[in-house]
């Protein structure tokens, strides 16, 4: 889904940061075994507490981030969901994601959680590599994606690959 249109959470509230900047606004709430959303790597430009249970994290355009969201009830998980999404540019076109204002360009989408604790261990991986995984090449992401949509597991993603990327980066820059 594109657009312009930001999303609202259950409850209708939207996150409180201002609208008129060109960053990429996260909401997280943490309600223990009930509604657990986090950053698993990022780097935030802005962190803002709502409350004890919610704040808002604020990414600058063209930042990589991945965003982790499971909930539960009396039954059980109802969603175990893994994004990663790099933050656009004002006036850019960009996907839509709950809890993610305005949106972003969504490298990975995964639900379920093995296949959310596949893409947790992956991101391990590279950063027991020595590299940041929000520097990693957003077609890696994309890559890690495909794959495990068509249930193969994703190469890894190596020093040597990273060099390529950056070099790539610096050429097309």
């Amino acid at each position: 889904m594109s657009g312009a249109a930001a999303p609202r959470a259950r409850d209708g509230s939207m996150p409180v940061a201002p609208h008129a900047d060109s960053f990429t606004h996260v909401e997280l709430t943490w309600i223990e075994k009930r509604i657990e959303n986090w950053i698993r790597f990022g780097r935030e430009a802005h962190d803002q507490v709502l409350d004890r249970r919610r704040r808002v994290l604020s990414f600058r355009p063209g930042s990589i981030f991945a965003f982790v969201r499971w909930a539960a009830n009396d039954f059980g998980t109802i969603i175990s969901r893994i994004d990663i999404v790099c933050a656009v540019e004002p006036g850019a076109s960009y996907q839509t994601l709950p809890f993610v204002r305005p949106g972003g360009d969504i490298l990975l989408k995964i639900e379920g959680w093995p296949k959310v604790e596949q893409v947790l261990r992956h991101i391990d991986a590279v950063e027991a590599a020595g590299l940041d995984a929000c520097d990693v090449a957003p077609d890696h992401w994309r890559h890690v994606h495909n794959r495990m949509s068509a249930g193969q597991e994703p190469r890894a993603y190596t020093v040597e690959r990273h060099q390529a990327w950056l070099k790539r980066r610096e050429i097309e820059g």
